[in-house]
Order: structure tokens, then sequence, then C-alpha cells
């Protein structure tokens, strides 16, 4: 009898390691078949701390070439990051924006049979297509930002999202990092920027602004918008950076979408001061052993304590769009993972190469495989398709005006 137990459970277990091994097979299949966008990954600013070469194997960071082929990654949007340090002196930030920039066109010039900027929506699929992983640019913190002819300049160099202002109030408009609240919302430059992206056809990025920012760009802007990196504050209560429920809301009524940053302190609130003592122990190391931050020595050090002390899982990650999802529907969750950005990150969603596990895991909750498809990409499309969108329209009728004016 006792055999006939062990036989059963042996059977069992045989049975649920098959099963979790073709679900794995599975989502594997559907992450190299579906579109993946991610909303933010910051490999420009890390490549300014320690430079390698990310066509090949990196050991810093969390994102290099084989990484993301091996999990499907097909466009991480490159933030052109500028510190807020950098928004007092605006030739800085403009400085600072340009070189990101050349940096990234570098990485194109550096592997051309592996990497291609992207400055439509339509780029994506052929560039998946032709076997290239796109390289779109948002730009994270509107500081180079101080006129109109500025927002076309980079409009011209290929921002297609901005990130209107990122750890203090700027010229623009108001930062949930800061409690100066200097315009309660935006500023009347940011009215006319924000009026202006629309025109365009840059993406408004809605993450690191304030409540009464984003209100008024949901109530102002004509096209949709995208939050690139952030997750629901229904999980990190009281914590501005994410966004409540009633954004969410108002969000998805006006067909935005929000993309989801895996960084731990925006997964769960008990996480945030875990995760800056991790960085704060890193720092104390470095210092105290007189290695440098920016040393082969110090990147490989820091990247070790990183990998080996993951907060969080996989499966809170995915909690964040189960809400999202109860809350307005799968047309309006994304994943913006914030790879490169954050030092802290859940198990078993390190490094660029593991969007087959959140499949898997969408999976194991039964999403539809249309569904999975909507969240890895196609909400974000639809947003990037509907923004050009919208410009086109505004151009529409400028240019029959000119062509009238001409006969």
């Amino acid at each position: 009898m006792q055999r006939l137990v062990i036989l059963s459970l042996l059977l069992l277990a045989s049975c649920a390691q098959d099963n979790t091994d073709d679900t794995m097979e599975r989502a594997r299949a559907l992450a190299q078949e579906y579109l993946i966008i991610d909303g933010h990954i910051d490999v420009p600013y890390r490549m300014t701390r320690y430079t390698e070469d990310i066509s090949q194997e990196t050991f810093g960071g969390d994102f290099d070439y084989p990484r993301a082929v091996a999990g499907g990654l097909n466009a991480p949007f490159m933030s052109i990051y500028i510190p807020s340090a950098r928004q007092d002196v605006p030739e800085s930030a403009q400085s600072l924006a340009d070189s990101l920039i050349n940096m990234v066109e570098g990485f194109v010039a550096h592997a051309p049979n592996k990497f291609a900027i992207a400055t439509q929506s339509s780029d994506l699929a052929e560039h998946k297509a032709a076997g290239l992983i796109s390289l779109p640019m948002g730009m994270e913190n509107g500081a180079p930002i101080q006129s109109v002819a500025d927002l076309e300049h980079y409009y011209a160099r290929g921002i297609r999202y901005i990130t209107l202002t990122h750890g203090r109030d700027n010229q623009l408009c108001d930062s949930s990092y800061d409690s100066t609240r200097t315009w309660g919302g935006l500023s009347p430059l940011g009215e006319e920027i924000v009026d202006h992206m629309n025109r365009l056809g840059i993406i408004i990025d809605i993450s690191h602004l304030t409540d009464s920012t984003i209100s008024q760009i949901l109530r102002r802007s004509s096209a949709p918008v995208l939050a690139s990196h952030s997750s629901a504050r229904h999980f990190t209560p009281g914590w501005e950076r994410n966004l409540s429920d009633e954004l969410i809301r108002a969000m998805a009524a006006k067909d935005g979408v929000i993309m989801i940053n895996y960084g731990s302190s925006f997964v769960r609130g008990e996480y945030l001061e875990p995760g800056r003592a991790l960085a704060a122990a890193i720092e104390t190391h470095l210092e105290e052993n007189n290695i440098a931050p920016d040393s082969e020595e110090g990147v490989r050090y820091r990247e070790s304590q990183r990998k080996s002390n993951p907060l969080g899982t996989l499966q809170e990650v995915v909690d964040h769009i189960d809400h999202v999802v109860e809350l307005v529907g799968i047309d309006h969750v994304g994943i913006g993972s914030d790879f490169d950005g954050v030092t802290a990150l859940p198990k078993d969603l390190e490094d660029a190469s593991t969007y087959p596990s959140l499949v898997a895991e969408l999976l194991h909750r039964g999403y539809s495989d249309e569904d999975i498809g909507k969240i890895l990409g196609g909400n974000a499309l639809r947003v990037w398709q509907a923004v050009e969108d919208q410009a086109a329209s505004y151009a529409a009728p400028r240019m029959a005006s000119e062509t009238n004016a001409g006969t």
C-alpha cells in the first residue's frame, strides 16, 4: 500500500513537471512570436558609467543583444535620461541628451546586423521580420526642452516619447518626487509643449509626474498617453510615483497604457527600504575597499550583489497586470521593466532574457495568447500608432492650406 502511495506521488510530481515544462516551452514560443515592446530601458546612461559592447554578452546591467534575443525582446525604448542635476543649466541638459542620442546611433552603426533605430511604429514589425532589434528612443526628463524649437530638434533626432520631468519640478511641470509643486501641474510652457507634442507625433509619458499634472495632461491631450515605466499604487499606498486607480481609469478612458515597472520598490511598498539598503551597502563596500564604482571591479561587484539579492517575485509583478486588467481591461497594460535603471529587481525577472518567465506566469493565470500579445507589445503599439494618426490629422489641413495657397 505504502509503495502504491509513493508511486502515485511520483507520478503526480512527474505530471506537474511535464505541465510546467510544456508551459515554459509554449511561453518561449509566444515570446518569440509576438512583438515585445519594453517601455523603458536605461542602457545609454548605464554606458556613460562603464562602457561595454552591448552587441555581445556583457557582465554589467540587465540588457545586451544575446539576452534580448533569448528573451524575445524586439523593441526596447532606449531612455535618453537627463538627471535632475543637469536641468538648472539647459545647455548641459541639451548636450547630454544629444550625446546619448549619438550613443544609440552608435549602437546601430557598430552592429547594423543586430540593431536599427525606430522612428515610426511601422518600423517595429519590419525590423522584427528582418531579424533586427528596434531601438526607439524616449527622453526621460524634458529638461532640454526650453522651446517648441527644441522639441522639434529632438523629434528630428528620433525622440518619440518624452517623460516631462524626473526627480524635481522643471520648466514644464511638477515631479512626483518633489514636494515643491512649483506649477500646481503643468507650467505655461508645459501646456504649449503638450499641445505641440500632439502635433508632431511625440507620445506624452506621464511617469514621474504628480497626480495634478497627469490629470491636466489627460484633459488637454488630444492623443492617448503612456506611463512608460510605472506600476499600480494599489500595491504601494501613498507613493505618488505609481498610478492611482483613479488615474489608471482616466488614462484608460483616453485609450492610454500603463507599462508595469519591474523595480522592486514599484512592486511592493515594503521593498523600498530594503532596496535602498542594498544600494547603500554596495556603495559602502566600494568606498571602504577603495574600488571606483565605474571600474570593471566596481561594476562586477555591484552586479553580483544585485543579482544575488533579488527583492520580490515574478508573481507580484503579474499581480499589477491582473489589477490593471480587472480595473480597466486588457487593452491598457504593458511592460516597462526599467532594466538598467533600478538597483533591485524581483526573482526570475533579473534581465532581458526573462520575458518568457513573465509569459509563463500569464499562461498559468489563464491569459489567452491574444491577451498576452497585447500585454507584450500590442497595446503600446496601438498608442504609438494613435499618436502618429493624431499628428497626421493636424498635418492634413495644414498641407491642404499650403497647397491651396500655391494655386
